[in-house]
């Protein structure tokens, strides 16, 4: 899509300086930008990134000065540059209709307004809400049900009973609601502990390649609004996720651990069981949180086992002078008498 500086700048509310007929249909960085690409520049240290692209047209936060350029000056210029891409960028939708290779159970319910993909299987009392597309080869088991302005990427399953709600995003291969890992010893054998909870995902979550998020044991695993979930993540059963909440990949979070709003986990974290990370706490990448450990409300965490950064740091600075100070205290060692 084409839009002028002038629709841009009204769209964000952005305050135009410079030619707002400039034309604008593209997105790209300041180095491989072509004439018609919007940039965005959010610190002034990459003023000359700005001003030496092809760009005509550039997100500058405010006060900065760019000669031959048509800005939209705003406060956070990375921040509006995602929301012009809404624009900018639309996702290709396929038309509505079911593919003619697709199983589709009589009973399910699908709004008429729904892609349904080639090689689709959909079972018995399945429900897909309007404008909702499900691509090539996912599995939609029974029950299993998906809100309006759903995606469903190539290669999805939903075991039965996993609840999606609306704008739910979810990427190729990701499997949820499989059983979670729940066993007791006795008797000489490991005997599986039930697995007959369910799955439920709200609002405008996205969920990454290849993640895997368990049915809860006898209860629910529930990912709250507006959370964002990387590839190959593992969420085992009875975790809660708080809505806002980023998980980075390659993280662990094992059974009946609870995530409040906000939080961040980096790339490789593990959280043990029963763990609470409370409200807008940050673990940082590769951490390790001990079963049952609290993460205080707004408090980051970084090592194994994860303890305030502050201290980590120092820790960590410590480890590192380990060599210098072994030769210290040999040397001391060798001058006794």
């Amino acid at each position: 899509m084409a839009l002028t500086a002038r629709e841009l700048a009204e769209f964000i509310g952005a305050k135009l300086l410079g030619n707002g007929s400039v034309v604008v249909s593209g997105m790209a960085s300041p180095e491989s930008a072509g004439p018609q690409d919007l940039i965005y520049l959010d610190s002034m240290r990459y003023q000359d990134r700005a001003q030496d692209s092809a760009a005509k047209c550039v997100l500058a936060p405010l006060g900065l000065s760019l000669k031959d350029k048509t800005i939209l000056e705003v406060e956070n210029p990375k921040l509006a540059f995602a929301k012009v891409s809404v624009r900018l960028l639309p996702n290709y939708l396929p038309a509505p209709g079911v593919h003619p290779s697709a199983i589709v159970a009589s009973s399910a319910r699908i709004n008429p307004n729904v892609c349904i993909g080639p090689y689709v299987v959909i079972e018995d009392e399945v429900e897909i809400g309007e404008d909702s597309i499900v691509e090539a080869f996912c599995f939609l088991g029974r029950r299993s049900a998906i809100g309006q302005q759903c995606r469903l990427h190539p290669r999805v399953t939903l075991y039965p009973g996993a609840k999606l709600a609306a704008r739910v995003e979810v990427h190729s291969g990701a499997v949820i609601g499989s059983d979670g890992f729940g066993y007791v010893f006795g008797d000489g054998r490991h005997w599986k502990f039930p697995q007959v909870g369910s799955v439920e995902i709200g609002d405008d979550v996205e969920v990454g390649s290849n993640t895997t998020i368990d049915r809860g044991s006898l209860g629910v695993t529930r990912i709250a609004a507006d959370v964002k979930i990387d590839n190959l993540v593992q969420v085992a059963h009875n975790v809660t996720i708080g809505k806002h909440s980023l998980v980075a990949a390659q993280t662990g979070v094992s059974g009946s651990t609870s995530l409040g709003e906000g939080v961040i986990l980096a790339g490789q974290v593990g959280l043990a069981d029963h763990c609470t990370i409370e409200d807008r706490a940050i673990v940082g990448a590769q951490a390790g949180v001990p079963t049952g450990k609290t993460i205080r409300q707004g408090q980051t965490v970084w090592g194994t086992p994860a303890r305030p950064i502050e201290k980590y740091k120092k820790q960590y600075a410590a480890f590192a002078r380990l060599p210098e100070l072994i030769a210290r205290v040999e040397k001391i060692e060798k001058e006794k008498p």
